[in-house]
C-alpha cells in the first residue's frame, strides 16, 4: 500500500479548505449578480460576482474601479427615485428596487435589486450587500399585458359606443316605421276631411251669397224685413257670417299643418332610405326644426339664416339626428327664453351649419370631454351623456368634425363641418 497520495486530514478541515472554493463557484454561477458597496456615499463596489459579465458585459475589477460605476449606470429617470430613498436602506435594513441598469451594449435592462445592510457585532454599518435580478423579460411581458388591457379596454369602449350607436339607429328605424305607419293611416283620412273642408268652405260661400241675395230681394218689403229681424238677431247672424268663415279657414289650415309634421317626420327618418344619397341639408333642418317645435316655441326664437348650399351626399336622417341632438341640448342649456340661431355656408369644398345659442355656456374644465361616451353635466336621469358621442361619430363617418366654441354665460356655438363629397365610403362606414 503507498501512502503518498493519502490525505490523513479529518473531512471537516478538508471540507473547509475547500469552503471559499465552492461558495466562490456558487456565487459565480448563481442567476443573481452578487455585488458588495460601502455603505455611504457613493456606495463604490467592493465586490463583484463573475457572472456580472454574463449578465452586463462588464468585468467585475471594472465595475469596481469605478466608485461611481452604480450609480452612473442607472437609467436617468430612474436615479431621482432610488437616491431619495436610499436612507431607508440604514433605517430599515433593507429595500427592494426595480430600474433599469444600462448594459457594455448600450442597452437598458430591466432589474430586481435587493439591498441589505450588514452591521458589525457593534451595529455600525459594516457594507451593504446587493443580489441583482434580470427581470427585462418579465417587464416586457407586463407591459405587453398592459399594453393589451388599455387595448381591450379601448375595444370595449368601441363596442359599447357601437351597442349605443345600434341602439339608437334601431331607435330612428323604429321612429321610421312608425312614421310610415302614421302616414298611411292618417294621410288616407287627412285626405278626404281636406277635401270635405274644401267643399264645405264653397258651399258656406254659397249659403252666405243666398242670404245676401234674400235680403236683397226683401229690401223693398218692409213687412219682410220686420219679420225677418228677430230671426236674424236670433241667429247672430252677422257674428255667425264671419266666424264661419274663420272656423272652416282656421280647420284647413290645422289639416295643412297635420300634412306638413306627417311629412316633416318622414323626411326627419328618411323611411327607407339606407345608402348614400345626395341631400337637401336645410329641408333636413326645416323638418327637425318642425318634429322639436313643441319643445322649441315655450323657450327660444330660432332665428334661420340659411346660405346656399348645394345638395351634400350623406345619409340624412343620420345628420338630422346631429341636428336634434345639438337643437335639444342648446334648448336645455337656456334658462328662461333664449335665441337660437341657425346659419350655413360653404368654404371651399365643405359645407357648415352653425348652431348657437344663448345659454349658460360650457366650463373649460368640460369642453375637451364633452364627447366622451356618457359624459354628462346634466342631473342623474336627465341624460345619457351619449348625444354629443354619437353626434361626433356620425360627423366623423362622413368626414367631417365638429367645432366648439362656449363662453360660461354667453352662451355655445357649434360648427358641424361636412365634407360635400365624402373621402371614404367603404363597407363598413356605409353601414353604420
Amino acid at each position: 500500500m503507498h501512502f503518498e497520495d493519502f490525505d490523513a486530514s479529518p473531512p471537516a478541515a478538508r471540507q473547509d479548505a475547500e469552503l471559499p472554493t465552492r461558495l466562490q463557484y456558487l456565487i459565480d454561477n448563481t442567476p443573481a449578480l452578487i455585488y458588495c458597496t460601502v455603505p455611504s456615499g457613493d456606495f463604490k463596489m467592493t465586490f463583484v460576482s463573475n457572472n456580472a459579465f454574463n449578465m452586463l458585459g462588464y468585468r467585475p475589477e471594472e465595475m469596481m474601479a469605478d466608485p461611481n460605476f452604480w450609480f452612473d449606470h442607472i437609467h436617468p429617470d430612474d436615479a431621482p427615485r432610488i437616491v431619495a430613498s436610499l436612507a431607508e436602506v440604514f433605517t430599515e435594513g433593507q429595500r427592494v428596487y426595480e430600474y433599469r441598469f444600462r448594459a457594455a451594449d448600450g442597452r437598458y435592462l430591466w432589474m430586481h435589486d435587493t439591498l441589505r445592510l450588514i452591521r458589525d457585532a457593534a451595529g455600525r454599518p459594516l457594507e451593504v450587500i446587493g443580489a441583482l435580478t434580470d427581470i427585462t423579460d418579465r417587464k416586457a411581458m407586463e407591459e405587453a399585458l398592459l399594453a393589451k388591457g388599455i387595448e381591450q379596454q379601448q375595444l370595449i369602449g368601441k363596442l359599447r359606443e357601437a351597442h349605443e350607436q345600434l341602439l339608437q339607429a334601431e331607435k330612428m328605424a323604429s321612429v321610421g316605421q312608425l312614421a310610415a305607419g302614421i302616414a298611411h293611416e292618417i294621410n288616407n283620412p287627412i285626405g278626404f276631411v281636406n277635401s270635405n273642408m274644401s267643399s264645405l268652405q264653397g258651399y258656406v260661400g254659397a249659403l252666405l251669397q243666398l242670404i245676401d241675395a234674400y235680403d236683397d230681394a226683401i229690401a223693398g218689403q218692409p213687412a219682410l224685413v220686420a219679420q225677418m229681424v228677430p230671426v236674424r238677431q236670433a241667429a247672430d247672424l252677422d257674428f255667425l257670417r264671419g266666424d264661419v268663415t274663420a272656423l272652416v279657414s282656421e280647420s284647413i289650415d290645422g289639416l295643412r299643418r297635420v300634412k306638413e309634421i306627417v311629412q316633416s317626420l318622414r323626411e326627419f327618418s328618411h323611411v327607407g332610405e339606407t345608402e348614400w344619397q345626395l341631400a337637401d341639408l336645410h329641408r333636413g333642418l326645416d323638418s327637425t326644426l318642425t318634429i322639436a317645435a313643441n319643445e322649441l316655441k315655450y323657450k327660444v326664437t330660432v332665428v334661420k339664416e340659411y346660405g346656399n348650399l348645394p345638395l351634400v351626399e350623406c345619409r340624412a336622417s343620420q345628420l338630422n339626428q346631429v341636428f336634434m341632438n345639438l337643437l335639444v341640448n342648446a334648448v336645455q342649456a337656456i334658462t328662461g327664453r333664449g335665441v337660437i340661431r341657425i346659419r350655413t355656408g360653404v368654404q371651399e369644398d365643405w359645407v357648415w351649419i352653425e348652431i348657437a345659442d344663448t345659454g349658460a355656456g360650457i366650463a373649460p374644465e368640460h369642453l375637451t370631454r364633452i364627447f366622451e361616451p356618457f359624459f354628462t353635466t346634466k342631473p342623474v336621469g336627465s341624460g345619457t351623456g351619449l348625444g354629443l358621442s354619437l353626434s361626433y361619430g356620425i360627423v366623423n363617418r362622413h368626414g367631417g368634425r365638429i367645432d366648439v366654441h362656449s363662453q360660461p354665460g354667453e352662451g355655445t356655438t357649434f360648427t358641424v363641418w361636412l365634407p360635400q363629397h365624402p373621402p371614404q365610403r367603404d363597407a363598413g362606414n356605409a353601414g353604420a
